[in-house]
């Protein structure tokens, strides 16, 4: 990782999550060299939760990352720039199950000194242990049409919380 990214502290990262998250989307990716998966994600959030630097992200339980994140302590999140949009939209619409992601796309991966995977194109990774987890209830909704509108076969996100113990941002070329 440190040939194409520089380590740094979570407060320096200038990024719009709102932006990043919602309209970059991102790749979330879990397991090591030898398994691992990712998907592209559009929702999450970026923040201080128990005097920590956390993301959260979400993931139903049909989703083939699903595994992979249960399995494992940590995961990545991997935002690219405007080239890559292709790469995201491709993660996002196949299966790790069915089909190569890596292989079709053309993703590079790389491994962090902790082993968790993230890539190459990337020009931010935030690399998170996971602190905390739990699913969206539908009796928990305070506004019942978001539940209805979101999960109408009642199939709620898992959300993960995870302390960011490793914020990598690219190298200027």
């Amino acid at each position: 990782m440190e040939s194409f990214f520089d380590l740094i502290l979570p407060g320096e990262i200038h990024d719009n999550f709102f932006s990043l998250i919602h309209e970059d989307w991102m790749l979330i990716t879990a397991g090591n060299t030898g398994s691992y998966n990712t998907m592209t994600a559009s929702w999450g959030t970026v923040g201080i939760l128990w005097s920590k630097p956390i993301a959260i992200c979400f993931i139903r339980p049909h989703r083939y990352t699903f595994r992979f994140v249960e399995e494992h302590s940590y995961y990545t999140l991997s935002f690219f720039d405007y080239r890559s949009r292709e790469i995201l939209d491709f993660c996002g619409t196949h299966s790790g199950r069915d089909i190569d992601k890596v292989g079709q796309t053309g993703l590079r991966p790389l491994e962090t000194s902790l082993g968790n995977i993230s890539f190459e194109q990337a020009r931010l990774v935030l690399e998170c242990r996971k602190i905390y987890a739990d699913f969206l209830k539908a009796e928990n909704f305070l506004l019942p049409e978001i539940a209805l509108k979101n999960y109408p076969g009642n199939d709620f996100h898992k959300f993960f919380i995870g302390e960011i113990i490793g914020c990598y941002i690219r190298k200027k070329e």
